[in-house]
């Protein structure tokens, strides 16, 4: 497995149960991760291991450390991010915006909406089926995904590089491995950010009760360590506009953070932003926020900047984009209302 790319991958949204075992009558006390292993084919401890501090290995539903000791009539279940079989990929011809191709990769300005990858409920119509129509032998990553380093949320649109040889996909990893790429993303965030710029700091993991967000624990050996910088772009009154640079790239890292210290994205509905979180009770107020929503029908992120060092020449690469139709609409709906309305006194 290579570490660094399923680092950069991440944890992916859903969880499949790959193994399931109830624990017999008369088994002693003994550490799970020791106990797994003698129970799955090929399973290393430092797998198992990295399994548990991911928040994927259950017991009685719940999730548990790597140093548990079962005991008789425990089940077991553990839940990793792909179904447990493979998917066929089909190659697909689908429109992918291509910003900058070479030798050794191409950078790509995803659309919103679309799935990176096939997984739960999208087996068609992703960014890789559209890879697999349009290159041949892009190099596998160790989810069998064809070019993939790193990725990017559904409805967060914005830049994804795809390595195109197997030395650019491990040179790429090592670098978002290392933090030494440069990300920076633009959110419109709930709320008056009070601060001008700050760094939110926290492991994230999956949340305890709802499994389909990422949370932020206290405890180091919970999750993985996850930084993001902010810096107040636009100030609107009830929301933000921010730009947001990352050292780690955690599954729902900006969205997790920014609900963390108060702040979720606007419309984002897993995060509690679809609701209206700040502003006035007024019916007028409740229309424009409807007429936002419906501007901008996701969560407000946009992948902007991408830069790291090109695998072969050494030369550092920094790539840019515009803001996406959708998300311009929404940002001047706001411009226009701060004209008309004072929200300091609406507040």
């Amino acid at each position: 497995m290579n570490n660094n790319i399923e680092e950069n991958l991440d944890l992916e949204d859903e969880l499949f149960e790959h193994y399931r075992f109830e624990v017999p009558k008369g088994q002693a006390f003994l550490r799970i991760d020791k106990y797994l292993m003698n129970l799955i084919q090929n399973a290393t401890r430092n797998k198992i291991q990295n399994a548990a501090n991911d928040g994927n290995i259950f017991v009685n539903e719940i999730p548990v450390k790597s140093n548990y000791k079962v005991k008789p009539f425990d089940v077991i279940t553990v839940m990793l991010s792909h179904p447990p079989y493979e998917n066929h990929i089909l190659p697909e011809d689908l429109p992918i915006n291509i910003v900058y191709e070479d030798d050794a990769f191409l950078l790509i300005n995803k659309e919103p909406g679309m799935v990176v990858h096939p997984g739960h409920g999208n087996y068609t119509g992703t960014l890789v089926n559209a890879l697999a129509h349009h290159f041949d032998n892009l190099p596998m990553n160790s989810s069998e995904r064809p070019g993939l380093v790193h990725r990017i949320d559904k409805d967060t649109s914005g830049l994804l590089v795809v390595a195109k040889t197997e030395a650019a996909m491990t040179h790429l990893a090592k670098q978002f491995e290392a933090k030494t790429t440069e990300r920076e993303y633009i959110a419109l965030v709930w709320g008056n950010v009070t601060a001008e710029s700050g760094t939110i700091e926290g492991n994230l993991a999956r949340h305890l009760k709802d499994r389909m967000q990422m949370a932020v624990f206290a405890d180091p050996e919970i999750g993985k360590p996850a930084i993001t910088h902010y810096k107040v772009l636009e100030r609107f009154g009830y929301v933000t506009l921010i730009s947001c640079k990352l050292e780690t790239g955690r599954t729902h890292q900006i969205r997790a953070h920014m609900k963390h210290i108060g702040h979720p994205l606007f419309n984002d509905e897993r995060y509690g932003g679809h609701l209206i979180l700040k502003g006035t009770t007024f019916t007028k107020y409740k229309q424009f926020i409807e007429n936002c929503f419906k501007a901008l029908p996701r969560q407000a992120l946009h992948a902007k900047t991408l830069g790291f060092v090109h695998p072969n020449t050494g030369e550092m690469m920094r790539f840019d984009t515009e803001l996406p139709q959708d998300f311009q609409d929404c940002i001047e709906k706001w411009r226009v209302y701060v004209k008309s309305h004072n929200v300091e006194e609406e507040e």
